[in-house]
């Protein structure tokens, strides 16, 4: 009990570094929801007539609830004029361009119809993107309709920063109160503890012990505990509907995880891991030095999978559901949802295993590369 109660501890610095780590790459990779479009009054008035005649885009629909975002969008209200009045929640824009410091909501862009001014520095929403607008406030625009402007630095804390604050205080409050169960209890599991310890068994006995080893399992626990609950509760909250943050299948999120992974089992690794990478034994010379780059390229490769496991899964996951729904309004008929909706709903519950199942994956295969490179051979 000792030793599940100091796992817990341990697992609750972790969750803050590893939230942390990632928000920079979050924020690297943050595209305003919905298609953006030009900036004056004529540009918003044609953009609200042209909304009227527009058919349903299910691309377009299927983007818009994948991307991150710079608020976070929860539903429309239709209104009288055959338009609708978006309901979001405006997060902050943190900006820095030459030297300039701003800050402001995202409700000030009025989801992509106006500028924003600082200063000397005029700030357009188009396409997903921030640009630095010129001296007439307006956008330059090639042919292909994709801006020229510069783009000034953005650390804005977008939607899915705000879905990885909020897992990181879900992690907390839970590691934190089971910690506090145990001490209180003499090491006797009572709620949340109770509901906790046979996951964190099934983690150390079933992921950590077996691939790693009973002598070093111990030093890893902490990593493997706070990216198996990361990753499932970020899966689980991706489901809710209305709120649905689509953080693990950010790609930029997904390779932070497996960075990690590789830098654990970099610095981990012993003289016999590196030893059977640049000179592997028993091979003649001449292979070796053909052998030696490419087993490099392999300690690399695994991290990739994992990466691009975690955010395709995911990703495909929300696109699937979502274009069930798409098929009622896409063909224009009722009758349809007779039996999209059934399907979106065995979907639906079929990813909450998806969910649990991609951060039993990303552990098993992460303690599974760390053992590789800790576990020692006999040598004769």
């Amino acid at each position: 009990m000792q030793q599940l109660r100091s796992l817990t501890l341990k697992a609750i610095t972790l969750t803050i570094a590893l939230a942390f780590t990632g928000i920079s790459s979050v924020s690297a990779s943050n595209p305003q929801h919905g298609e953006e479009h030009e900036v004056t009054e004529e540009h918003h008035d044609a953009h609200a007539h042209e909304a009227e005649k527009a058919e349903f885009n299910a691309k377009d629909m299927i983007l818009h609830h994948i991307q991150d975002a710079h608020d976070w969008h929860f539903f429309d209200i239709p209104q009288g004029d055959g338009t609708s009045k978006p309901v979001s929640l405006p997060l902050p824009v943190i900006l820095i361009y030459n030297g300039q410091f701003d800050v402001f909501l995202s409700s000030e862009f009025h989801h992509g119809h106006s500028p924003v001014t600082r200063g000397d520095v005029t700030y357009v929403l188009h396409h997903n993107e921030i640009y630095v607008a010129n001296e007439h406030g307006e956008l330059d625009l090639d042919e292909a309709h994709h801006a020229t402007n510069e783009k000034p630095l953005d650390f804005s804390i977008t939607k899915n920063v705000t879905s990885m604050l909020i897992t990181m205080v879900i992690l907390f409050l839970l590691f934190s109160t089971a910690a506090k169960s145990y001490k209180k209890n003499n090491g006797v599991p009572k709620g949340i503890a109770g509901f906790l310890e046979p996951l964190i068994l099934f983690v150390r006995d079933d992921i950590a012990k077996p691939n790693i080893g009973e002598k070093k399992y111990k030093r890893y626990m902490p990593y493997l505990l706070t990216v198996f609950f990361f990753i499932w509760i970020n899966n689980l909250f991706g489901l809710i509907p209305v709120l649905a943050p689509n953080l693990t299948g950010n790609i930029a999120v997904t390779l932070v995880l497996a960075l990690m992974t590789l830098l654990i089992t970099y610095f981990s690794g012993n003289k016999d891991y590196w030893g059977h990478i640049f000179w592997m034994p028993g091979v003649p010379t001449p292979i070796r030095f053909i052998l030696a780059p490419i087993e490099l390229i392999g300690t690399l490769t695994k991290p990739f999978a994992l990466m691009v496991r975690l955010f395709a899964n995911i990703t495909a996951g929300h696109i699937l559901i979502l274009s069930l729904v798409s098929i009622i309004f896409v063909l224009k008929s009722v009758a349809m949802s007779g039996l999209s909706i059934p399907f979106m709903v065995f979907m639906n519950t079929l990813e909450l295993l998806v969910a649990a199942l991609q951060a039993y994956i990303f552990t098993l295969l992460s303690a599974l590369f760390i053992g590789m490179a800790v576990e020692e051979h006999d040598h004769h």
